[in-house]
């Protein structure tokens, strides 16, 4: 029990930073648009930000799905499998790049449109939309690799990689947008720039042969592929999900309060981006410990891991809000550089509403990663589904009808909190029936 409290507390601390690293990406440009475009700037980034969401939902279902059956396997001893699984997942990242790329080229102009922006923010919504899914081979390949070298036990280089994306991110923005007065390009060209040198980093494991996995020659198997989707389809959902909510509450709070009101969500959704990736570090810090004790059949140790990950998330839970609550007022000014009035007031009100759900978001995010690790895709992806989908796109229309903004900011507590029910109840009950029938397993 030490041993396994000891790697937890390792690999979660890791991944919790460089989680919050990754998210950075998204968190310095929305602090330094904000500062140098305004509200117009903040505007068309929001509007921008589902598609990093798809993108980076596509790069974390491959690099999950790809790296968890590769734990697994490893547990098992199928060695030569673990390598084929690799080489496919790297054969998908390259579908995947061509369907970006090509969109970049050929709809960002469209995409921006449809997402709302208008002759204001229209060019900057473009621009963006088409440098981010040019660069998106970058973050597929950096996503992959974060999660290929965690599970083959080094996550101080994940976490120091992830880290060094982000302050590179971070000065770059500075450098783009203020000395060299770029504008919106040089906010996009910062953030493309950052998965690059993550991956420069990342291939110190590589050429230091360090790293157990390895290029094979293989087939596109389409049995591999299919344990690849599977086991990751669930990080894809909760990604690509979290963008079509952020397009949707972007529609409703337009006709509620225009473009300052977009601006406002923006700067709520994007510390929720920040607050969920540590969330998210916490559930993927465990998931190598997970899928190779899964892989070993150790039921205890399973229980152990999942019990400190649910007790370290709900105490940074309370802490968190705490904090929100008590600093909501200047949290909101440092992104509102122009002191919008109304601005300030429509975000302040959202943080101290729209936060009450991060209790039950963390615990939701620990159980969707622990059903994929252990190899239950299914419960993942419904979870993921329900709480990205089925539930909160109901709830922001119809409250938002009762209730206008306030209605929109409970749309997604109330949302989690049902889910939380659900994904406790589907626990409880898969766990009694693998305790009666497969004793070795959770």
């Amino acid at each position: 029990m030490k041993s396994n409290l000891k790697e937890f507390i390792r690999y979660v601390s890791l991944d919790v930073l460089g989680m919050i690293g990754l998210s950075g990406y998204i968190l310095a440009d929305t602090f330094f648009i904000a500062n140098k475009l305004g509200a117009n700037g903040l505007t068309a980034l929001n509007l921008a930000i589902p598609i990093y969401s798809f993108i980076h939902g596509a790069g974390l279902m491959l690099g999950m799905g790809g790296a968890t059956k590769y734990s697994i396997l490893r547990g098992q001893k199928e060695h030569k499998k673990s390598n084929q699984i690799f080489t496919n997942t790297l054969y998908l990242a390259a579908i995947f790049a061509a369907f970006f790329i090509l969109t970049g080229i050929f709809l960002s102009g469209k995409i921006a449109a449809f997402s709302g922006a208008d002759g204001a923010v229209f060019s900057m919504t473009k621009t963006y939309l088409q440098i981010i899914l040019l660069f998106s081979p970058a973050f597929l390949l950096n996503e992959i690799f974060i999660c290929f070298v965690r599970n083959d036990s080094n996550p101080k280089l994940s976490m120091l990689a992830m880290l060094t994306g982000s302050v590179s991110n971070i000065l770059l923005d500075y450098l783009f947008l203020f000395p060299l007065h770029m504008g919106i390009w040089g906010a996009v060209l910062a953030t493309g720039f950052a998965p690059v040198i993550s991956i420069s980093i990342l291939s110190k494991h590589y050429l230091k042969k360090q790293n157990q996995f390895h290029l094979v020659k293989t087939k596109f198997s389409p049995s591999l592929i299919g344990n690849i989707l599977s086991l990751g389809l669930s990080s894809l959902i909760t990604e690509a999900a979290s963008g079509i909510v952020i397009i949707v509450f972007n529609m409703l709070i337009l006709d509620l309060n225009g473009n300052t009101g977009v601006a406002a969500y923006g700067v709520i959704a994007n510390l929720s981006l920040v607050i969920l990736s540590i969330y998210n570090g916490i559930a993927q810090g465990t998931q190598p410990m997970i899928s190779r004790i899964y892989g070993k059949g150790d039921q205890n140790g399973l229980r152990q891991i999942l019990k400190y990950a649910v007790i370290t998330t709900e105490v940074l839970s309370i802490c968190i809000y705490l904090l929100f609550f008590q600093m909501a007022h200047p949290i909101v000014n440092i992104f509102n550089s122009g002191q919008n009035m109304q601005l300030q007031q429509i975000a302040v009100t959202g943080l101290k509403l729209y936060f009450t759900a991060i209790p039950f978001a963390g615990f939701n995010i620990i159980l969707t990663i622990y059903f994929a690790a252990t190899d239950h895709a299914l419960p993942a992806q419904a979870i993921s589904l329900t709480r990205g989908l089925f539930l909160i796109l109901p709830a922001a229309f119809c409250l938002s009808w009762l209730a206008g903004m306030t209605g929109i900011w409970l749309s997604f507590p109330i949302t989690e909190g049902i889910v939380t029910v659900i994904s406790s109840c589907y626990y409880s009950r898969l766990s009694k029936h693998h305790a009666k029938n497969h004793p070795a397993m959770p």
